[in-house]
């Protein structure tokens, strides 16, 4: 991975700890944890399976990629598309906003800094800045944390869309990996119906 830095523990463990107040709980891998903290984690290990050998930027945006994210609520956004992607483009860049400091914090240069930021902001998809990766990890933590709360509230037919909606910005690589999201039978039938 990344040589695992003093530089890059300090920060990781202050993302955690900014994350570990997320009221949101759920249990991943038998392991009960704050939504934030799981997210990070899996997007983390995600990249670790779509790269061979990540950079500190690279698995730093992926841990923080849900950084106090619990603090923007969606309702606090218009029902409807349309308010879900102004929500979802202000939580990215308030978790740009918010990481200089942890990233600053534990001696992280500018130019890091600015790496990371690119990789949550995510406003272009592609293989060269990274930001592909950031969100095939994104995608497959939330496969992987919130698929079964999902398919608690809504119909088939609305979940077949929400995945179909998900795998259409994931990579073939990252689509490739789904096979691996430890889920429980109603899951891969789930995904295998959207997926096919």
């Amino acid at each position: 991975m990344c040589g695992l830095s003093d530089r890059f523990a300090a920060a990781v463990a202050a993302i955690d700890a900014a994350n570990a107040a997320d009221p949101h709980r759920v249990t991943v891998r038998g392991e009960d944890l704050p939504l934030a903290v799981a997210h990070g984690r899996l997007a983390a290990e995600w990249v670790a399976q779509l790269v061979d050998s990540p950079d500190d930027a690279m698995l730093l945006a992926a841990r923080a990629h849900h950084l106090r994210r619990w603090e923007l609520a969606r309702a606090s956004y218009p029902e409807g598309r349309a308010g879900y992607l102004r929500w979802r483009r202000d939580q990215k860049q308030r978790h740009a906003a918010d990481v200089v400091g942890v990233l600053a914090g534990v001696g992280y240069d500018e130019a890091t800094i600015n790496r990371v930021q690119v990789l949550l902001r995510r406003v272009r998809l592609d293989d060269e800045s990274g930001t592909q990766v950031m969100e095939d990890a994104a995608c497959l933590a939330f496969l992987e944390t919130q698929l079964g709360d999902l398919a608690g509230r809504l119909d088939d037919e609305h979940m077949v869309s929400v995945v179909q909606k998900v795998a259409a910005k994931m990579s073939p690589g990252a689509l490739d990996l789904v096979g691996r999201i430890p889920l429980d039978d109603e899951g891969v039938a789930l995904l295998g119906r959207a997926l096919s």
